[in-house]
C-alpha cells in the first residue's frame, strides 16, 4: 500500500484529473490531500466534488487548508466577503454561479457541510506527519495551534520532536520542484500560477506532476537542503 500526498489544488480541476490518470491511483493507495482545494483556480466546485467522491470511497484523507478556513469565515460573517474574494474567493464563487452574479448563496450546502465537518487538522502515520502548512517542532500534533497548522511558512518548519517527516503544502514552490529539507517536504508547487500539481509517494520519494494544460512529468525528490 502506498501513502500518497497531494498538494494544494486551488481549483485546478484539469490538473487534478490529469494527475489522477497519470499516477495512476491504485485501490489500496491511501491518498492524503493537504488542503486548499478552493480559490484562485477556475473550478473549485469540481475539485471539491472529486475530493468528496474519493472520501466516500474510503481511500482519501482530506485535510483543512487556510483557504477553506477563509471560505467558512466569509460564509459565517466572520470575514468580509470582499476580503475573501481578493484572496481567490472570487474564482470559487464563479465556479458555483452558472453564469449568474456570483454569491455565497450559490455555494452547495453539501460542500459547505463537508468542509466544516469532514476536513481534518492533521494526519499522522508511523513515519510521517501531514499538515497543510507545517508543525512546530517541539509540540505534539494534537496540541498544535491553528496558525502553525494552516498559516505558517515552510522555511520555519524544524525537525519534529517525534522524528517523523512532516509533509505539507501552503508555501508555493514557484520552481515547480518540491522542497526537501530532509525532516520536512513541501509539495505546493504553484499549480494555479503556471506551475504543477504534485502527488508524492512519501515512502519512495517518487513524485508525479500535472499542470492545467494536461502536461505530466515524474521524478524523485531532490537531495535534502538546509
Amino acid at each position: 500500500m502506498r501513502t500518497l500526498a497531494i498538494g494544494d489544488v486551488h481549483g485546478c480541476h484539469r490538473a487534478l484529473i490529469a494527475l489522477s490518470n497519470f499516477v495512476p491511483f491504485e485501490e489500496d493507495d491511501q491518498i492524503v490531500m493537504l488542503g486548499d482545494y478552493v480559490d484562485r483556480g477556475p473550478h473549485s466546485k469540481q475539485v471539491l466534488e472529486w475530493v468528496m467522491q474519493r472520501v466516500e470511497q474510503g481511500n482519501c484523507i482530506p485535510l483543512m487548508g487556510n483557504h477553506e478556513i477563509m471560505l467558512l469565515a466569509a460564509i459565517d460573517g466572520q470575514m468580509p466577503i470582499v476580503q475573501w474574494e481578493h484572496c481567490g474567493g472570487r474564482e470559487t464563487l464563479r465556479s458555483y454561479a452558472h453564469g449568474g452574479m456570483p454569491s455565497v448563496d450559490h455555494i452547495d450546502p453539501e460542500h459547505v457541510d463537508f468542509i466544516r465537518n469532514n476536513l481534518l487538522r492533521y494526519h499522522e502515520t508511523e513515519t510521517h506527519l501531514f499538515a497543510h502548512a507545517g508543525m512546530l517542532a517541539n509540540i505534539p500534533p494534537d496540541q498544535q495551534a491553528d496558525y502553525d497548522l494552516f498559516w505558517d511558512r515552510f522555511d520555519l518548519v524544524g525537525p519534529h520532536r517525534s522524528g517523523k517527516i512532516v509533509i505539507c503544502g501552503h508555501t508555493a514552490q514557484r520552481s515547480g520542484i518540491p522542497a526537501n529539507r530532509g525532516h520536512a517536504v513541501c509539495i505546493d508547487t504553484w499549480v494555479y500560477g503556471q506551475g504543477w500539481l504534485t502527488c508524492l509517494d512519501v515512502n519512495s520519494g517518487r513524485y508525479w506532476q500535472a499542470d492545467q494544460y494536461g502536461n505530466c512529468r515524474s521524478d524523485f525528490l531532490p537531495p535534502p537542503t538546509n
